[in-house]
């Protein structure tokens, strides 16, 4: 008989993995609310028409999951991301105080072929500001993404990527001339998957002029330290307004956060999502290779599609599939953990299990997890399934212990062995 096993790109994970999964996301959500974001939920299916039109044509066209209900006729579609939802989202709740500072842990899903660090279910991890245009909220997103890296374990060995799509749209649309510069966009977000060869190949499927190409693989190529860079844009293009406002925006951004050892600027940087208007960002791994594990930007004009009114917001998704995927590779991780559970009571003899019931409620009252053995097992296989769960305490229970209303409890860890009255656990054990 054939066992069935999940659909392609979606994953079961077993106590281990979301023993490491739950740890994480606690370290993430003591990250954001450090710096004052407070958590909200939206519902993981949307109308269709609510995501319609808000991140480009190959999202749209192929990886949003959109499904017809068979009894009202109605679209709905899975959500894509986080960032769509808390739009539609703020446009119902106007009356919130702003800045409004959100975070949000939550399953995503795209129709995405799967590979490595890429799944069709997948967390997102998210934190945004709605109601500042000022690059003060901008420096904030990246201050927090830089702490949350290091929070999870990459106290070094990545950078933030920082560009500003007025930047991109003085040079290409403006300076450059492009008429539709979404395609040009979408080939250079390809640049770290096809390689620059890659993307010229992309810009001539789209006939772009070769002096065009030659310029455009010029721009993409810039990328250092912030100073240097802006100095060298400013100069070049000191005449165009979005130009300027997009240099004085990201230098107000970089003197703040002032992190030159995380933080460079880089020209080739566009962020494949429609919305984006101002500052963007991505986070990558010097190794391994797995491609961007947070990203995000400024995306001042995505609520107004919902309300006819703008309502500027920038905001952060950290990739925490492809965090923890890099993090078991480099060993930062460790899938060592197998049980929540601190004590198991191992019943010695069976003519005491209403004793050895007693103990495990006293065990829990205290504090610690417990665990007592529900299938009648012998007190052999009572160990080794604790031995193997690495449970910390094995606490003995038999005619002695019960007769002296004791319990003998061995520290698996110290090999320590101490008897213990029973009416004194909870000043050994309570939290």
């Amino acid at each position: 008989m054939k066992v069935p096993r999940p659909p392609r790109g979606f994953r079961d994970f077993p106590p281990d993995r979301m023993i490491l999964r739950k740890r994480l996301f606690s370290v993430l959500e003591e990250t954001f609310q450090k710096y004052g974001f407070d958590p909200i939920d939206t519902p993981a299916v949307e109308y269709w028409e609510t995501l319609a039109g808000k991140y480009g044509e190959e999202a749209e066209n192929r990886l949003i999951w959109r499904f017809q209900d068979p009894w009202s006729g109605r679209e709905y579609a899975l959500r894509y991301d986080l960032t769509v939802p808390l739009a539609r989202f703020i446009a119902n709740h106007r009356d919130l105080p702003m800045p409004f500072k959100r975070y949000h842990i939550g399953p995503v899903w795209r129709h995405e072929e799967p590979q490595r660090g890429r799944y069709r279910e997948f967390y997102q991890c998210d934190a945004d500001i709605v109601g500042s245009p000022y690059p003060e909220a901008d420096a904030e997103i990246i201050e927090l993404t830089i702490d949350a890296l290091k929070a999870l374990g990459f106290k070094t060995g990545f950078k933030v990527r920082l560009n500003d799509r007025r930047l991109l749209r003085g040079i290409f649309e403006q300076e450059l001339e492009l008429s539709n510069p979404l395609p040009v966009y979408r080939a250079i977000d390809k640049l770290d998957k096809i390689g620059l060869d890659g993307v010229v190949g992309e810009l001539r499927k789209i006939n772009l002029e070769e002096n065009k190409i030659e310029k455009i693989k010029n721009i993409i190529s810039i990328k250092g330290t912030s100073d240097e860079i802006l100095d060298s844009v400013l100069s070049k293009y000191k005449n165009n307004k979005l130009i300027v406002e997009a240099v004085d925006h990201l230098r107000t951004i970089v003197e703040l956060v002032d992190m030159d050892e995380y933080v460079e600027i880089d020209m080739s940087l566009v962020r494949g999502l429609d919305y984006y208007t101002g500052p963007i960002v991505e986070v990558v791994l010097e190794r391994p290779r797995i491609g961007s594990v947070a990203g995000g930007g400024r995306y001042d004009t995505l609520i107004g599609m919902f309300i006819g009114q703008d309502i500027p917001a920038t905001g952060v998704s950290i990739g925490i599939e492809r965090i923890i995927d890099a993090g078991i590779e480099l060993g930062i991780y460790s899938l060592s953990k197998k049980t929540l559970t601190e004590a198991q009571v191992i019943v010695l003899d069976r003519n005491h299990y209403d004793y050895a019931w007693q103990v495990t409620r006293r065990l829990r009252k205290a504090g610690l997890n417990t665990r007592i053995d529900l299938s009648r097992a012998s007190h052999r296989v009572q160990r080794r399934k604790a031995q193997r769960l690495g449970i910390k305490y094995l606490v003995f229970i038999g005619e002695k212990e019960a007769v002296n209303r004791k319990v003998t409890i061995y520290d698996t860890e110290t090999g320590d062995r101490w008897e213990v009255e029973l009416d004194h656990i909870d000043k050994i054990f309570h939290k």
